[in-house]
């Protein structure tokens, strides 16, 4: 693509959904390159183009370049998650007696809203402007009873992108009644750029944590955080992903790798806070994440498997990827011990995540 040429906000068709409604594709240029493609099914990240120490700019996102795979393969690419990032054991929870039921798509349990979550829903593009800087307001709204979730949610979704490189991604949802609220943004990436087909394993990670979850063989949390000290959870210092990634760790084999909640200080907050940092040598591309969330699931492309074919011809397979997915903590909504996911009327949840990149 001739970067040169991009406009600050383009809006183009990005093929139709079979009950003939057209999903598009927004791309926003914040200059010097750097730009986002969102696509309107599952108010996905499509594209991301950031540019190296020399300027050279590459896609550092996994993704497909057109809409069939998407609705073939649930693969989360990019995807927004919703209403309930993560596990919820048992597929079941308690809110205010009733006991809710929603779907076991993973085994026993329920994974990132059920069989149809927010990522398999086309998404209503509600504006998109330029000042400050450009940006798109998306919306969904989840009915009472969707997926087994009580009460109506009205979601918004804004994506905006800086002239200095940063990505902001800010949710806010409401509901008619006491229900669960825990969303967040599933990007694969990979800071070499994903036409390169580099592993991640030499990417340099910082996690701003001093704790973690361990889960049972189900990825379900064990129950109380413990320390990452000693262990090959412990990232606070910088270390690159694949230094511990094949250590003889118990957390490690039932995670096939990393896949696995860091408790975030202080909860939620009200302002974003530096949650994790990632360099790539080689490139010198660096991301910073902060975010206002209580948990960061860390995730190492575990399961990438061969099976999804995505952009530049490449197949994806294991450690082509990392995420860093900022959240509720996962089976929250069992577990009072953990922060609440709980969201009531009148109340609005508020998640607001940024992705600053730079240079080495």
């Amino acid at each position: 693509m001739d970067t040169a040429e991009r406009l600050p906000i383009l809006r183009e068709p990005f093929g139709v959904l079979p009950d003939g409604r057209a999903v598009e594709r927004l791309r926003l240029s914040g200059g010097n390159g750097f730009e986002v493609a969102i696509i309107t099914y599952g108010a996905a990240v499509q594209a991301l183009y950031v540019p190296d120490r020399a300027g050279a700019v590459a896609d550092v996102v996994l993704g497909h370049d057109d809409l069939t795979p998407y609705l073939a393969q649930r693969h989360y690419f990019g995807a927004t998650i919703g209403r309930y990032a993560n596990r919820i054991a048992g597929s079941t929870f308690t809110l205010d007696g009733e006991i809710c039921r929603v779907p076991p798509n993973e085994g026993a349990n329920s994974l990132h809203g059920g069989f149809q979550g927010f990522d398999r829903q086309l998404w209503n593009v509600d504006a998109v402007g330029n000042e400050p800087e450009p940006w798109v307001r998306l919306s969904y709204v989840s009915a009472h009873g969707e997926e087994g979730y009580p009460g109506t949610l009205h979601t918004r979704l804004t994506y905006a992108i800086t002239a200095n490189g940063t990505l902001s991604i800010s949710f806010e949802a409401t509901s008619d009644r006491p229900t669960l609220a825990n969303l967040t943004h599933h990007g694969f990436f990979n800071l070499a750029g994903v036409a390169v087909g580099e592993s991640i394993l030499d990417h340099r990670l910082t996690i701003y944590a001093d704790a973690y979850l361990p889960i049972d063989p189900a990825s379900i949390p064990l129950g109380a955080p413990v320390s990452v000290e000693g262990s090959p959870f412990d990232f606070r210092a910088g270390t690159p992903i694949g230094a511990r990634i094949r250590e003889a760790h118990e957390q490690i084999r039932l995670g096939h790798g990393y896949d696995h909640n860091y408790c975030l200080p202080d909860g939620h907050v009200a302002a974003p806070r530096l949650a994790a940092r990632v360099e790539h040598p080689r490139s010198g591309r660096v991301m910073e994440l902060l975010t206002n969330q209580p948990g960061l699931q860390f995730y190492s492309g575990n399961f990438l498997d061969g099976a999804a074919s995505g952009k530049f011809d490449r197949l994806y397979r294991q450690s082509d990827a990392f995420c860093l997915e900022p959240q509720a903590w996962p089976d929250a909504p069992n577990r009072p011990d953990y922060p609440s996911a709980r969201l009531d009327p009148g109340e609005t949840y508020r998640h607001v995540s940024l992705y600053r990149f730079s240079t080495l």
